[in-house]
C-alpha cells in the first residue's frame, strides 16, 4: 500500500509535465495558432462559396461547418501528437522519457490531453466564424448539450488514430506525409463536406468503420438540423456505434502503439532519427 501511495505523485507528477510541455509549446507558438485561427476559417467560408457558387448559402453554412469544425479538430490534435514525438526524435531526447520509472502511458496521456487542449482554439475558432455567418445571413444556431457526446466521441476516436501514428512514427521516422494525407482522405471521404448519405454506400461503409469523426459529424447533423434525439439519430448506424466506434479505434491505436514501441525498444532505434 505504501507503494502505491509513493507512486502515485510521480505518476501525477510526469502526467502533468507532459500536459504544461505540451500548453507551453502552444504558448511559445502563438504566432502560428493565431495564422491558423485565421487561415481555417477563411478555407471553411471559401468552401461555403465554392459549394454555393459564390454564395455564402444558409443551407450550407451549417451542414458544412460541422464537419469543418471536426476536421480542423483531427487535423490540429494529430499533427501536435504527432509532431511532439518527431520533435523528441529529431531533438535525441525521447530516449530520456524512456529512462524514467514512469510508464510510457502516463506520458501518452498526458500528451494527448495537451494535443486535445492545443487544438480547441482553431476548431472553435472556425465555429465562431460559421456562427457568425449565419447570423449575418439571417438564420439562428441553438446549442443543443447532447453534441457533446458526438464531440466527445470524436475525440477519443481521433486519439486512437493519434497513437497509430505516432506509434509508426517510433519505428519508421519520416512518414510525416502519412499525417497529411490521412486528413485530406478524411475531408474526402469522411463524410466532412458531403454527407455519406451521399456517398456511395461502400465508400460509407468505410467511412463509419475506420475514420474517427465520421459516426460524430452524421450525429451532429442529426441533432442540429433535424432535432434528433441520441436514441433515434435518424442517419448512420444509431448511437450504439456512435459510442463503441471510437473506443474500438483507440482500443486499437494503444495495441499498435504499444507493438510498435517494443519493436523501436527491442532494435535500440527510438532516438533514431
Amino acid at each position: 500500500m505504501s507503494i502505491v501511495y509513493s507512486t502515485r505523485p510521480r505518476l501525477l507528477g510526469g502526467f502533468g509535465n507532459e500536459i504544461g510541455k505540451g500548453l507551453a509549446d502552444l504558448v511559445a507558438g502563438w504566432r502560428g495558432l493565431a495564422v491558423q485561427m485565421i487561415t481555417f476559417p477563411l478555407f471553411y467560408l471559401l468552401i461555403v462559396l465554392f459549394m454555393g457558387r459564390g454564395q455564402l448559402r444558409a443551407e450550407l453554412l451549417l451542414p458544412v461547418g460541422i464537419g469543418m469544425v471536426a476536421l480542423t479538430f483531427i487535423h490540429e490534435q494529430v499533427n501536435r501528437m504527432f509532431w511532439s514525438y518527431q520533435g523528441d526524435i529529431q531533438s535525441g531526447v525521447l530516449e530520456q522519457t524512456y529512462l524514467t520509472p514512469l510508464p510510457s502511458w502516463v506520458l501518452i496521456l498526458g500528451r494527448q490531453i495537451a494535443s486535445i487542449v492545443a487544438a480547441l482554439p482553431t476548431a472553435l475558432s472556425v465555429g465562431a466564424t460559421g456562427y457568425v455567418a449565419i447570423v449575418a445571413n439571417g438564420g439562428s444556431v441553438h446549442f443543443d448539450p447532447r453534441v457533446v457526446v458526438p464531440l466527445a466521441a470524436i475525440a477519443v476516436g481521433t486519439c486512437g488514430l493519434a497513437l497509430v501514428l505516432c506509434g509508426l512514427t517510433l519505428v519508421y521516422k519520416r512518414i510525416q506525409i502519412i499525417t497529411q494525407v490521412s486528413v485530406a482522405v478524411y475531408a474526402i471521404a469522411g463524410g466532412t463536406l458531403v454527407p455519406l448519405t451521399d456517398m456511395p454506400g461502400w465508400t460509407a461503409v468505410v467511412a463509419r468503420l475506420a475514420v474517427p469523426i465520421a459516426p460524430g459529424i452524421e450525429a451532429m447533423r442529426d441533432i442540429l438540423l433535424d432535432g434528433d434525439s441520441l436514441a433515434g439519430l435518424s442517419t448512420g448506424w444509431g448511437p450504439g456505434w456512435l459510442l463503441l466506434q471510437p473506443l474500438l479505434i483507440a482500443g486499437a491505436g494503444v495495441l499498435v502503439f504499444s507493438r510498435l514501441e517494443r519493436i523501436a525498444k527491442r532494435r535500440g532505434t527510438l532516438g533514431r532519427y
